[in-house]
């Protein structure tokens, strides 16, 4: 109760504008702030959660090649952008992979491991290592994907993940591809944009016995493919559909694609006209620009 003297109310003490958030052991209770002179559980959470955090990140990091490096091929250049989580709970396991084979083709691949946190990031490293290896066997992407599927339903009990992977072959220009439930790739071609058509293919781990298909599609000088996590697309607000749609009119309003553009730039434009970095999910883009006839095989 406030007391009255003189029938004049005392005056309220002076206003503290600090901001409680920024300041130790201080938590917002109703209009009153409590202030925990020893920093309590609520400093020791924030510490533990932004440690968390940092152990993700550098996780991830020793993991996953240099996100913003690119590749120079004779016949395309490949950008990656991967751009985490705004919050450390919200990391995922979102994985990318762009790597020569012996046998002179291109290896590419995308993924997504189901959850968050770090236990999401150590099974993606298992999947994502394990793709790589098998991918040296020149298989076929559906092949590579069954082989993975048994690996989860083996070895990752209780755990999903979605993957498109492909061989691009420079001697034909030729893109062959397999999913496993995952968001198909978009071509970018002369100023315009589509989704490729999926092949069958179910999410790793749902089933055994079920074959995964391939497609193909022949890419020719000045075309763009986008491999994309579901972090790029979707958002609360929006479904993945209509997050395609506004992914392949930036591609195409940013100029992404055509000849000259510069592909690392081009990719930052394209973040920025769907709206900036997901702050619920994990964005993972891998762009291949294809810049010549490439080299013929005799």
């Amino acid at each position: 109760m406030v007391g009255v003297v003189d029938g004049a109310r005392p005056a309220p003490p002076p206003a503290d504008d600090r901001d409680p958030d920024v300041m130790p052991g201080a938590s917002p209770v109703g209009a009153l702030t409590v202030q925990d002179l020893g920093g309590g559980p609520w400093a020791e959470r924030r510490e533990l959660a932004a440690e968390e955090r940092r152990v993700t990140l550098a996780l991830r990091e020793a993991i996953l090649p240099e996100p913003g490096a690119s590749i120079d091929l004779p016949y395309a250049r490949i950008a990656v952008r991967y751009v985490p989580a705004g919050r450390a709970s919200s990391l995922g396991g979102d994985w990318y992979d762009a790597a020569p084979l012996p046998d002179g083709r291109m290896f590419l691949a995308v993924g997504d491991v189901s959850g968050h946190g770090l236990p999401a990031i150590a099974e993606m490293a298992q999947l994502r290592h394990a793709l790589l290896g098998l991918s040296m066997t020149g298989a076929s992407p559906g092949m590579l994907l069954t082989w993975l599927n048994t690996l989860v339903l083996t070895r990752l009990a209780d755990t999903t993940a979605t993957a498109v992977c492909g061989h691009f072959d420079p001697a034909t220009r030729l893109f062959t591809w397999a999913q496993a439930g995952h968001p198909a790739p978009i071509l970018v071609r002369r100023g315009g944009a589509r989704q490729l058509g999926a092949p069958r293919g179910v999410v790793l781990g749902a089933t055994s016995g079920l074959p995964y298909r391939v497609a193909d599609v022949r890419l020719e000088p000045g075309d763009l493919l986008l491999l994309f996590t579901d972090g790029l697309v979707e958002r609360r607000s929006r479904d993945i559909g209509a997050g395609v749609a506004l992914i392949m009119d930036a591609a195409v309003s940013t100029g992404l694609g055509a000849a000259g553009t510069d592909l690392d730039a081009g990719l930052d434009l394209l973040l920025e006209a769907i709206g900036g970095p997901n702050p619920e999910d994990d964005t993972c883009l891998l762009a291949v620009a294809v810049t010549g006839e490439g080299p013929r095989h005799p």
